[in-house]
């Protein structure tokens, strides 16, 4: 494996031959790197493009439009409507490559609108160990993974963003509020509007990372085993706050929080695929 400074020549490399380019951008660690690093090698030609939607945390929009001023580039909001999607709100273990192909799609239009050869995204080679059916609806559209070429990983990226002075470098990482509805249950609005409101009330108990998966009646509360005495301590007034939301049994996962561990209720097969 190559050391990161390897990494970065080999990314800079990447995105001087790209020319212009459209990235999708989150506001997260990934995507910030890659739009930060872009926007330093290609001056004036970087085109960062953030889709809203009910599947977004609405407090990252917010952060996202910071981040782009700080950085200085281009920066255009779009809404995606996945809802839309029969075969999306089914929430089949297809779900995130519904999500991709609508979102891959609009960002194809926006980049023929401005004459950007090349859309990417900011997915790294650790991604690659995860099941992301998304990634197909990448492939057939032409999308680009410049930090999967570079071969970087999340470490290599809050690396090099910490020193390049990046406020993300230690962001918790992000996922669509999709991913917190078990395969199967259709997802709606109000639901992922409900998971939102949870969460981000769950934060003022500063948490670094979490996640509340919505099982209908009952959350299942994921966060770092050091940070369970938060919740505990704060028992009463998670539970009242979440009844409120409509939850009627509220619990803590003694296992702690695992990036996509609603992936653990599909088939191996499936996950493997």
């Amino acid at each position: 494996m190559l050391p990161g400074k390897d990494k970065q020549k080999r990314l800079n490399n990447i995105l001087r031959k790209t020319g212009k380019v459209l990235i999708a951008f989150s506001g997260g660690v990934d995507s910030t790197f890659l739009v930060y690093l872009a926007n330093k090698i290609l001056p004036g030609n970087v085109l960062a493009v953030t889709a809203v939607s009910e599947t977004y945390p609405a407090r990252e929009l917010k952060t996202a439009k910071v981040l782009a001023r700080q950085i200085g580039v281009r920066h255009l909001v779009i809404k995606t409507r996945e809802l839309e999607n029969k075969k999306f709100k089914a929430n089949t273990a297809e779900r995130c490559y519904f999500c991709k192909k609508e979102l891959f799609s609009t960002l194809k239009k926006i980049a023929a609108k401005n004459k950007i050869d090349n859309v990417v995204d900011a997915a790294n080679i650790d991604d690659l160990k995860d099941y992301r059916p998304g990634s197909r609806a990448s492939r057939e559209l032409g999308i680009r993974h410049p930090l999967q070429e570079a071969g970087f990983t999340k470490r290599n990226i809050r690396e090099i963003s910490r020193r390049c002075g990046l406020p993300t470098w230690d962001k918790p990482a992000l996922a669509c509020l999709a991913s917190r509805v078990p395969y199967g249950n259709k997802i709606h609005s109000k639901t992922l509007d409900r998971i939102d409101q949870a969460e981000e009330f769950l934060q003022k108990f500063g948490l670094r990372q979490l996640r509340v998966r919505d099982y209908g009646t009952l959350a299942r509360i994921e966060v770092e085993p050091p940070d369970f005495r938060k919740i505990l301590k704060n028992s009463g007034k998670v539970i009242r706050y979440f009844k409120k939301l409509g939850y009627l049994y509220i619990t803590l996962d003694l296992a702690g929080y695992r990036m996509g561990s609603l992936n653990a209720e599909l088939p191996v097969k499936t996950r493997n695929s």
